[in-house]
């Protein structure tokens, strides 16, 4: 009497905490969901590291080009006169 009504309660609690929880379904969906946030937030980043990288390629260009020019007006003025 006494192991089936202990298995009886036993039965009841775990059914009323299973009622208490979310179903897996619901936590599958969520997650599912922060893995799309996730993803999104990721490519937002990636798209400003990219950003970034073509900017700073871009200067460096403008840094070579200024450069060069700086040597070429320079050239002609140290250049020896030969005559």
């Amino acid at each position: 009497m006494r192991k089936t009504l202990a298995i009886a309660l036993m039965l009841a609690a775990s059914l009323g905490l299973a009622a208490c929880d979310k179903k897996s379904e619901d936590k599958a969906q969520d997650a599912n969901q922060h893995a799309e946030q996730a993803q999104q937030d990721m490519n937002k980043a990636q798209d400003k590291v990219n950003d970034a990288a073509k900017e700073n390629a871009e200067a460096a260009k403008a840094q070579s080009e200024s450069n060069s020019a700086a040597q070429q007006e320079q050239a002609p003025a140290t250049a020896p006169k030969t005559n």
